[in-house]
């Protein structure tokens, strides 16, 4: 085993109780509550990052992270060609009732342990003795994966969607894949500069811009109601389509499943940000609950709104802006400037979207690096002392985001390949994290005590969950038709597979002498 780590020097230190009381119920924003440090003292883990955190502003910081209805818009091209309107709003509707399940699974491990970590911390709490280091350290590395690609998927939605609406107001203007790689760039520098120099305004920005993002969605719907062609109903619940050629609609519309499981996937970012939220194991599931309920709800309406006013579904999917939602908002308002407004709104949310996920992943990324997860864990995990935040990992993010853009260079679909690549990785942390507490109630051993408990539920929701995941897991990695070319094939697998073969020669090699897992740190009593 490597060096001993400062949470192992903390973990033998004692915590000043009488001053954390002195601070009041509230906290403080260095410190936090009572309830906090008691968790950060029995994980052993040092109070390094700003507790500027409360519900409000986390509850904001997570609808925009997933913004499920401009996310359901920017990526329902997808789902137009495999499943159409009747694949999109019925696989959205069973997805967004899986991640009931599983959230509210996930937000019970948060309370018992809220911490950065997230889930490869609760698999090192929570998995059998024998298999704690081991699988900590991969679903470690699929954590850093799928939220690093997270932020270059969101990136890369917006810079398309920004070409779509110079599109709509140039018809003369040609898509080149570079444009949209720089417009990756672009968003991307935008958001590391924010999550620096303004990191200490984040949460009073993150509940500014959720009134945008719930004002935003009524206006929006309400236009579309007034000015838009609606449907024949029976229509749009019942017509499915198989462009990608699978000759088969069911099997069509779960190879779209992406396209609808990314604006729900993000709810645990509240759980990686939780060192810098007070009265975490309290406050964090009620923010991922209500999230996972609203934000859903938001989500399902505007789709079953945007289905019903589309119109020809084949014109939308070949408009010239690229973005099928651009497409019918013109169609609707049958106004350059309408449609010009209401799509700069979404692209608006994207980019803050965008701004929430670089957080996340760089949150991510330090905790892991503080537990000598990753090479040069030492520069990852340090935090900027006069900004509270770990600079170099939000740097790397932005690098990464940058990288992966240069996909769009070479291929027709980078947006599907970068995003399955990040729903697999992230919905196989689920898996295990989950699979671990489910296998404590099954052996009715002792679990951690937490503000927020499932009871009798536990295990049903949890089970529930599984299930869901595991089917959700395998589609992801299809591509959009049964014969892909070269160009339009899901490399996702490819780039799922290479990660964690790399990630297990690396612990053999190195990891298993650097890396003790979270559970060496923790104390055995709170």
């Amino acid at each position: 085993m490597g060096e001993p780590t400062k949470e192992v020097e903390f973990a033998t230190d004692t915590i000043d109780f009488t001053e954390a009381i002195e601070d009041g119920s509230e906290g403080s924003i260095k410190k936090g509550t009572v309830a906090d440090r008691q968790s950060m003292w029995r994980m052993g883990k040092v109070q390094e990052l700003r507790r500027n955190f409360r519900f409000v502003s986390i509850f904001g910081f997570s609808m925009i992270l997933m913004a499920s209805w401009e996310t359901a818009l920017g990526t329902s091209t997808i789902s137009l060609i495999d499943g159409g309107t009747a694949g999109m709003i019925w696989m959205y509707f069973i997805c967004w009732c899986g991640f009931l399940c599983v959230n509210t699974s996930m937000a019970e491990m948060g309370s018992m342990a809220p911490t950065s970590g997230g889930q490869y911390h609760w698999v090192s709490e929570f998995a059998p003795p024998k298999h704690q280091k081991f699988l900590s350290y991969m679903i470690g590395w699929l954590c850093v994966l799928g939220w690093q690609t997270g932020a270059a998927g969101t990136a890369f939605l917006a810079g398309t969607q920004i070409q779509g609406l110079i599109a709509l107001n140039n018809p003369n203007y040609t898509f080149e894949p570079w444009h949209g790689t720089l417009l990756v760039f672009a968003v991307s520098a935008f958001n590391v500069i924010f999550n620096t120099f303004l990191a200490k305004k984040l949460p009073l920005i993150e509940s500014i811009v959720l009134v945008v993002h719930i004002f935003g969605f009524f206006a929006i719907v309400i236009v579309l109601w007034v000015t838009g062609p609606i449907g024949d109903a029976h229509t749009t619940f019942t017509t499915f389509n198989d462009y990608g050629g699978w000759n088969n609609y069911g099997l069509a519309a779960l190879s779209g499943i992406v396209a609808v499981i990314i604006p729900l996937l993000g709810a645990d970012a509240a759980v990686h940000m939780s060192e810098e939220l007070r009265d975490a194991s309290k406050t964090l599931p009620r923010s991922m609950i209500w999230t996972t309920v609203i934000n859903g709800s938001m989500g399902f309406i505007m789709l079953i709104t945007f289905s019903s006013v589309i119109g020809s579904v084949d014109d939308a999917i070949n408009s010239p802006t690229h973005q099928a939602y651009i497409y019918v908002f013109y169609n609707c308002t049958q106004s350059l400037a309408g449609a010009t407004v209401m799509g700069s709104l979404v692209v608006m949310m994207a980019i803050f979207c965008n701004l929430s996920i670089t957080a996340t992943s760089s949150r991510q990324l330090f905790a892991f690096a503080r537990d000598q997860g990753i090479p040069f864990h030492n520069t990852f995990a340090y935090v900027h002392p006069k900004w509270d935040v770990p600079i170099n990992a939000i740097i790397l993010s932005f690098t990464v985001s940058c990288l992966l853009s240069l996909i769009n260079l070479g291929s027709t679909i980078a947006l599907n390949n970068i995003s399955s690549l990040s729903t697999a990785a992230i919905l196989a942390s689920y898996i295990v994290s989950i699979s671990c507490i489910a296998l404590k109630r099954i052996r009715h051993e002792p679990l951690l005590p937490s503000k927020f408990t499932l009871g009798g539920w536990g295990l049903p929701l949890n089970i529930a969950s599984l299930i869901f995941l595991v089917f959700a897991f395998v589609f992801s990695f299809f591509p959009m038709g049964p014969k892909p070319t070269v160009q339009g094939m899901n490399w996702a697998i490819l780039m799922f597979g290479g990660t964690v073969l790399f990630s297990w020669a690396y612990y053999w090699v190195r990891g298993r002498h650097m890396y003790s897992g979270p559970v060496a740190y923790v104390r055995k009593s709170a």
